[in-house]
């Protein structure tokens, strides 16, 4: 058995606050770790911390980039016992990912769609709870995510550990 982390956070970001209106929920977005130090966390969101308009996917660091910029970000990492071979398959999905990055895009429409309670899927194509929601289900570690998935949404995992709350920057798993 190994363990993969849900990383959900709030940064404050003028896309975060919207997010956040529209969910009244306490956190925005949401990522996936591979190690408990959160070395190997990824997502979709911001490729460059000053300009919110290029997203795709992210290699993201608690103290750098996005992250980094805003010190302040609240986050809830939560844990999760998976299958030697789901833990693999991931790695397979992310790795897959990150290596052909360039063909990969942020679904600013899809994220604004979920506001409006529709559902808007290119190839290829996602905001962070949907990449988050396709490498799980594609690993099959959960497949009970709700079509149109928020951020929030991944707490109702079940078999989930919280690991930590509170400030991002001030986390020190390891």
């Amino acid at each position: 058995m190994k363990k993969i982390y849900i990383v959900l956070t709030y940064t404050g970001t003028i896309l975060s606050k919207l997010v956040k209106m529209y969910t009244k929920k306490e956190f925005s977005h949401v990522s996936i770790a591979l190690d408990e130090d959160l070395e190997h966390m990824y997502s979709f969101g911001r490729l460059y911390a000053y300009n919110p308009f290029l997203a795709g996917f992210v290699h993201e660091q608690k103290d750098k980039g996005t992250f980094g910029r805003f010190k302040k970000t609240k986050t809830r990492i939560y844990s999760m016992q998976v299958k030697d071979e789901q833990y693999d398959k991931v790695v397979q999905i992310i790795k897959g990912i990150k290596e052909n990055k360039e063909e990969y895009k942020f679904n600013m429409i899809g994220l604004f769609a979920v506001a409006v309670h529709l559902k808007f899927r290119r190839e290829k194509s996602f905001y962070c709870a949907e990449f988050v929601k396709y490498v799980l289900e594609k690993s099959k570690i959960n497949e009970d995510l709700p079509e149109l998935v928020k951020p929030e949404d991944f707490k109702e995992i079940k078999g989930l550990n919280v690991e930590y709350s509170g400030i991002l920057r001030e986390y020190n798993g390891y």
